[in-house]
């Protein structure tokens, strides 16, 4: 039987919003620090959706948070739904059969040079410090779809007690990894791995990381195959962990730029390269996870404008940053302030996820010296 005083149960909570759930505060600390993504570096010579960036800059916040899509103008509503042609249903099946084999030319043609190093990561994972019950405690980290280590390389540096599982589809991207100078099986462990199809726990324990990340990961996936995706890296995360998510929204600027003849269907297109891309909704996504097993900790479409001042040029851009984490937060607080005849009512204790974050986080609290006592 489990006893617990008034006073501790606050404790309790204090300690569990602390161990639980890092990320509630993740966005604001983000909003300085969002790096010019690569899809930003293709747009800066276009002489499409030019204006006066000095009033631009002056009247436009940098980057703004909101619940609703991006409303359209008229010119790109009507742009969109005159753009109703498919790709052939061949040429579409030999695009998920070359999938690995485009990603591997694109790695090839850019080598590292492609995408900027995501500095602005090392601001998100300072939350992690919240997870950490001994200030030299180890944390582990899955980067899914690391490419060639631009965020990874920068979370070793700013914290090297990080343990960073880093996999991505390409084999050659994996290649570039081991190849930097700052790879070191002391912190990392890079693989190759198709997250539709290879299991995770062949090279990451079951049950094992802390926190998750799929940052413009998941739009390079096709959408029938993305919920083998967020399932395989459910297995691998800890009760209480997290998946820090973040990609291209619905109407990005992204989106609207490609020709007729590129979709492939709803929101999903196709580069001239060979890859992919999908534009997500709030929707969409909470369906996605929340069938996986996942609850949703924040979600919110991320607002910002890419200004090139010498070509007066700015260009909307729209993503999806959310929060997810592996158990209800709601039912874990159940777990602690009811007793535990009320515990069993609610079926929660036969659930052996629930049962192993119960005991983790029990011991946490004694550690803390919080009064539990079993008669």
């Amino acid at each position: 039987m489990l006893h617990v005083a008034e006073c501790d149960v606050l404790k309790m909570a204090a300690a569990m919003k602390q161990v639980t759930m890092p990320y509630s505060k993740m966005a604001a600390a983000s909003n300085a620090y969002m790096d010019t993504t690569a899809e930003d570096n293709r747009y800066r010579t276009s002489t499409e959706n030019q204006c006066d960036s000095e009033s631009l800059c002056r009247e436009t916040p940098f980057q703004t948070k909101q619940d609703q899509v991006r409303i359209l103008t008229l010119e790109e509503a009507t742009k969109l739904e005159n753009d109703s042609d498919l790709v052939s249903e061949f040429k579409q099946l030999k695009l998920e059969r070359e999938a690995q084999k485009n990603w591997d030319l694109f790695y090839k043609r850019n080598t590292t040079n492609f995408f900027k190093d995501r500095h602005w990561t090392t601001r998100e994972f300072e939350e992690l410090k919240a997870c950490r019950q001994f200030e030299d405690q180890r944390l582990n980290v899955l980067e899914a779809g690391c490419g060639v280590g631009n965020c990874l390389f920068p979370l070793v540096e700013e914290d090297p007690r990080l343990f960073i599982y880093a996999c991505d589809f390409s084999p050659r991207a994996i290649e570039f990894v081991k190849q930097n100078p700052a790879y070191s099986e002391e912190t990392c462990k890079a693989f190759q791995c198709d997250l539709t199809k290879d299991d995770l726990r062949n090279n990451v324990a079951a049950d094992s990381v802390d926190v998750a990340t799929l940052i413009f990961v998941l739009s390079a996936i096709h959408p029938d195959n993305m919920h083998h995706a967020v399932k395989n890296i459910y297995k691998v995360l800890k009760p209480g962990g997290c998946v820090l998510f973040r990609d291209y929204g619905l109407h990005d600027y992204a989106m609207l730029r490609f020709k007729s003849g590129s979709k492939l269907g709803d929101n999903f297109y196709v580069r001239q390269d060979g890859t992919r891309s999908y534009f997500f909704t709030k929707e969409y996504l909470l369906q996605l996870f929340s069938a996986a097993g996942y609850e949703e900790v924040s979600n919110e479409y991320v607002f910002r404008e890419t200004v090139n001042k010498k070509e007066g040029l700015c260009v909307p851009r729209v993503f999806l940053q959310k929060r997810w984490t592996d158990i209800c937060l709601k039912q874990i607080l159940i777990m602690f302030y009811l007793l535990p005849t009320m515990m069993g009512k609610t079926g929660i204790a036969k659930n052996p996820k629930y049962l192993k974050l119960y005991n983790h986080q029990r011991a946490l609290l004694l550690l803390a010296s919080i009064r539990i006592c079993d008669p």
